[in-house]
């Protein structure tokens, strides 16, 4: 009971920032609505343009109904209908933890990704203004969710260190054992890292588990209970200045596909684990 009325306690402090317990899991996805997320739909496709025209959509606007809730497989679900691109967000901030969800893709394509793979992403440190990056999402690191390529990292405007080694195609993938390299907006050598080893996502129709740990200026991909990427010196370039960046809310991308998110959940961590 004393232990209850002080978790009260705390968070009548601090009221929706308060700290996440060690070991507490804290549900980001309630199963019922999209309390506590934000959606940001940016312009709408124009087939004659066969490109993003006018204005975006804006700020927790949902007139396609892109974001629902609703029952997959017995339990509830976000879905995501991939029908315009945008994001949606965590209210709140967060550092230091480690981030578990579940997804599997849907039928539904879209143009103008309805001949390309499945794509959307879990966005993590975002801050800043949504919309600001290509008027979709914010700026942030990417844990890529595209079919085969779950667990690859791009930069949304930001920077990172990891160790890789070259494919025969000339691009890098990680390497535990490899060379550290710098990849983001500022790189000579470019931004898009592949996870290895090579595509521990499931087949279609079936659920996978994704596990982010970050802590301080490091972070961990892991996908389906497999390490899959190590990045290091997460940071931005503000004002041609190097910023840490260590925090911040967590988006899920809407990018032309249909996809089914669940069981989100975050917990604090004081540490990296040794995985």
């Amino acid at each position: 009971m004393k232990q209850i009325i002080a978790i009260l306690i705390v968070t009548l402090f601090y009221g929706c920032d308060a700290p996440v317990e060690k070991d507490e899991w804290r549900i980001l996805f309630n199963g019922k609505d999209l309390s506590g997320w934000d959606t940001y739909l940016g312009p709408l496709y124009s087939e004659e343009k066969e490109d993003f025209d006018g204005r975006s959509v804006g700020l927790n606007n949902d007139p396609f109904r892109v974001f629902t809730v609703v029952t997959v497989d017995g339990k509830s679900a976000l879905r995501i209908s991939g029908q315009m691109f945008g994001g949606v967000s965590t209210v709140d901030s967060f550092e230091n933890y480690h981030l578990q969800l579940q997804f599997k893709w849907g039928e539904a394509k879209h143009k103008p990704r309805n001949k390309d793979k499945r794509d959307s992403g879990v966005l993590y440190h975002a801050h800043g203004k949504q919309g600001s990056e290509w008027f979709f999402w914010m700026k942030s690191q990417e844990f890529q969710v595209q079919e085969g390529d779950c667990g690859d990292y791009w930069p949304l405007q930001c920077e990172v260190d990891v160790k890789v080694s070259m494919n025969p195609d000339s691009s890098f993938r990680y390497d535990p054992e490899g060379t550290l390299k710098h990849f983001g907006s500022t790189s000579s050598v470019g931004t898009n890292i592949k996870k290895f080893p090579d595509d521990m996502e499931k087949p279609n129709g079936e659920w996978n588990t994704l596990d982010l740990y970050t802590f301080g200026q490091r972070s961990i991909h892991v996908v389906n209970g497999t390490v899959v990427m190590r990045l290091e010196n997460s940071r931005e370039i503000i004002d041609d200045k190097v910023v840490p960046l260590t925090k911040g809310k967590i988006q899920i991308q809407s990018e032309g596909a249909e996809v089914y998110y669940r069981d989100i959940k975050i917990r604090s961590i004081e540490a990296l684990p040794e995985i």
